[in-house]
């Protein structure tokens, strides 16, 4: 009975108990520690370095940690966080991980003590819950039609972002994108698809006040003949279609057998007439421009620009979809199956432009566009790049504002509150779940702590004052200016933070550390990597290093 309980210590690496929990806090506590100094609006830049030689520079949180490669499993699941976090709300990559970082930091006091990880885990979640109430109470709803509130929140959203300098430029192209995307579902119900129909195009060249929201679609594409056809239409009737404009070859197996030279001709000009009759169905409807998915043959080119029509050729999917959205076409799959109704006419300008020396069509002044094109212009790739990711994390807040209307105090100051509220009640609970919760509740201080040590502000004394006016529920709204490290009212700095993403946050970093302590092992299994028929190389179980990714497991308890 022996022999099985050798083969497993020959080929796994296992780690167990307290051991495990020390070290998963620890690695934890190195990603954070990582992102820590990116957080508020004195926050540093990183620069990094990926594989391909080229840099990134960024103090977005979500954009620090994609570039990390670690090897340590529960460090690669601090890094999944912060990502989840940019998914679902768009915000607040940073904060979830100092926070997860800071909640497994006080978790490793108990760890020591013997207390047991699920009790620690139940004493979080009861926190969790909690704190949620808390921050339903101090929620304030706001009128998402008041565009000076609006623009005041996407600012102290990105007031932490290097784009923060340039202003209202950034909050406005935000608001602008977004609220033109939005569509009305009924029962107060708004769907914002950021991700499918604002397209942000990204032009060096030009200063970073050039850029702005068209009310429209842009596309890096000219026409199929710019000689012939026109480059500037007015009030465009516009065709979508996804099928070639080419005659169909047969497949590999056709054969046809020629007897007479006049066959050839034949089947040219069956060629011909097939795409004649093709550009005739859709000349029709007398289009200004028509645009394909597929191909366009020089002689379907030909019959368009001599009925005065300007076609674009092979044009992705979804410059297609937003196209349609805009101008209000319907993309057609088959020629034969053109109507009236499928033809856009929403459009008021289609354009062919050059910037530096590629042309990209504009299809503006859309009446009710539901999709549209941010134009970026900026000195370098890089700083159009940093622009594009604060932009995205911009409009996800428009977009949570207009989805739900609520908004809390920024600054740290909501995290203060939570950390009050809960001090308090930790009182009132009994057994053995009272210190777990009650270092919860500290541990929330961690977000307003960085946002002072970012500050370069002495750190001990602000917590303190801080602590001391959250002593009283009347001073929910007091928290840090993370520019000046002073005690503020939130409410008149206009420091909001939207609902969604704190909630969210809170949710993220204590489920997430709540996993990460219920691990008591961790076991990779790893190939043998010896001469057949050498003795097994006993190996030293380490951590740190990973053995084989794809057999790398994390039991359950």
């Amino acid at each position: 009975m022996h022999a099985p309980v050798l083969v497993l210590k020959d080929s796994l690496k296992r780690e167990s108990g307290s051991k495990v929990h020390h070290a998963n806090i620890q690695a934890s506590k190195a990603v954070a520690d990582i992102i820590r100094t990116t957080l508020g609006p004195r926050s540093m830049l990183k620069m990094l370095l990926d594989a391909g030689g080229g840099i990134v520079v960024t103090n977005d949180g979500n954009a620090i940690l994609r570039e990390l490669d670690l090897a340590h499993p529960a460090a690669k699941s601090m890094i999944e966080l912060s990502r989840t976090q940019d998914e679902e709300v768009g915000d607040g990559t940073t904060s979830v991980i100092v926070l997860a970082g800071e909640m497994l930091h006080v978790a490793e006091a108990f760890i020591e003590k013997n207390y047991h990880p699920t009790v620690i885990c139940r004493a979080y979640n009861k926190a969790l819950e909690d704190a949620i109430s808390v921050i339903d109470k101090i929620a304030m709803t706001i009128d998402v039609n008041d565009r000076a509130t609006m623009l005041g929140l996407v600012k102290s959203c990105i007031g932490t972002k290097f784009t923060g300098q340039f202003g209202d430029l950034i909050a406005d192209l935000a608001i602008d994108s977004t609220t033109t995307v939005g569509v009305d579902l009924g029962q107060g119900m708004r769907e914002v698809d950021i991700k499918k129909y604002i397209k942000v195009e990204k032009v060096p060249g030009g200063q970073l006040e050039d850029s702005k929201v068209l009310k429209g679609v842009m596309i890096n594409k000219d026409v199929v003949a710019p000689g012939k056809m026109r480059r500037k239409i007015l009030n465009p009737r516009i065709i979508l279609l996804d099928c070639p404009l080419e005659y169909k070859k047969g497949e590999n197996q056709t054969n046809a057998e020629l007897v007479k030279e006049e066959d050839w001709e034949v089947l040219l000009k069956m060629e011909e007439e097939y795409i004649e009759n093709l550009c005739m169905q859709i000349l029709k409807f007398k289009p200004d421009l028509v645009i394909t998915e597929k191909g366009l043959s020089d002689l379907a080119c030909h019959y368009l620009s001599k009925a005065g029509v300007s076609a674009i050729r092979r044009l992705r999917k979804t410059d297609n979809n937003r196209i349609a959205k805009a101008c209000g076409a319907v993309i057609v799959n088959r020629p034969e199956e053109l109507q009236e109704s499928d033809v856009g006419t929403g459009a008021g300008l289609f354009e062919v432009k050059k910037f530096g020396d590629e042309f990209f069509a504009f299809i503006v002044d859309c009446k009710d566009p539901k999709a549209c094109t941010v134009l970026l212009r900026g000195a370098s790739k890089d700083l159009l790049n940093e622009v594009e990711r604060n932009l995205q994390d911009a409009m996800s807040v428009a977009r949570n504002i207009l989805k739900n209307p609520k908004l809390l105090p920024g600054g740290g100051a909501t995290e203060l509150t939570v950390s009050a509220a809960l001090k308090q009640k930790s009182s009132s609970i009994e057994g053995i779940e009272k210190w777990p919760y009650e270092a919860a509740a500290v541990a929330f201080e961690a977000i307003p702590r960085t946002l002072a040590q970012n500050c370069g502000v002495n750190v001990i004394r602000t917590m303190t004052a801080l602590q001391g006016k959250h002593a009283n529920e009347e001073n929910a709204w007091v928290g840090i200016d993370g520019n000046t490290g002073a005690i503020v009212d939130m409410k008149e700095r206009k420091i909001w933070d939207s609902y969604n993403v704190k909630a969210q946050t809170f949710k993220t970093a204590i489920e997430a550390a709540c996993m990460l302590l219920r691990i008591d092992d961790i076991v990779s299994g790893i190939k043998k990597k010896q001469a057949p028929g050498a003795g097994p190389t006993p190996s030293k179980p380490k951590i740190e290093e990973e053995g084989d990714a794809d057999n790398e497991q994390i039991l359950p308890e």
